[in-house]
């Protein structure tokens, strides 16, 4: 066990009975009131956010984490394959743990597993993509005046606003923060 002081962002820690990932922590000391230590963290069951107050010397249990870098293979109802780059050996994540990575996600796609007590938890994505456009309606001859944009489907499934100049087989650079169009790649 670890003093609520001892939280640094990216670690684990279990609170309610989940795991919870660090995101940002701050320690504060307001006038003449009792210091506390302000923990921004997300579950890494749920994935919902959330702010919670600790005494700096609050008990809080700190979980054993290990990440591997890995490469998505594809993926078959709600089963995601993936190949660890070291042994090449091929392991299954189901859906639910990969979450909202797998809007992103194409195959020989490098990522990183987040592993807490052996288990995976997370699926971590660079945070620029190259995805190829599946979808993509001709522009209308005039509208490029007014720096228009339009919506394509890319191969993930996703949609995305890009410019009238993207044709069907382009391959974009996509934000995984926002799913916003950086460019082409």
């Amino acid at each position: 066990m670890a003093l609520a002081n001892d939280l640094r962002k990216g670690r684990v820690f279990r609170y309610n009975g989940e795991p919870q990932l660090v995101l940002e922590v701050i320690h504060r000391t307001p006038g003449n009131l009792h210091a506390f230590v302000q923990v921004k963290m997300r579950s890494l069951r749920s994935g919902k956010s959330g702010n919670t107050r600790f005494n700096p010397a609050e008990q809080v249990e700190i979980l054993e984490t290990d990440t591997k870098n890995v490469e998505f293979s594809y993926h078959h109802m709600d089963v995601y394959t993936f190949m660890d780059l070291e042994t090449f050996e091929t392991f299954d994540i189901s859906e639910a743990t990969v979450g909202e990575a797998k809007s992103y996600l194409t195959p020989g796609a490098q990522v990183t597993i987040l592993y807490v007590d052996g288990n995976p938890v997370d699926v971590e994505l660079p945070s620029v993509v190259e995805i190829v456009v599946t979808d993509a309606p001709d522009a209308i001859k005039g509208d490029t005046a007014t720096g228009a944009t339009k919506s394509v489907e890319l191969e993930t499934g996703i949609r995305v606003n890009c410019p009238l100049f993207i044709k069907t087989g382009d391959k974009l650079r996509i934000s995984t923060l926002d799913g916003s169009y950086q460019g082409r790649a």
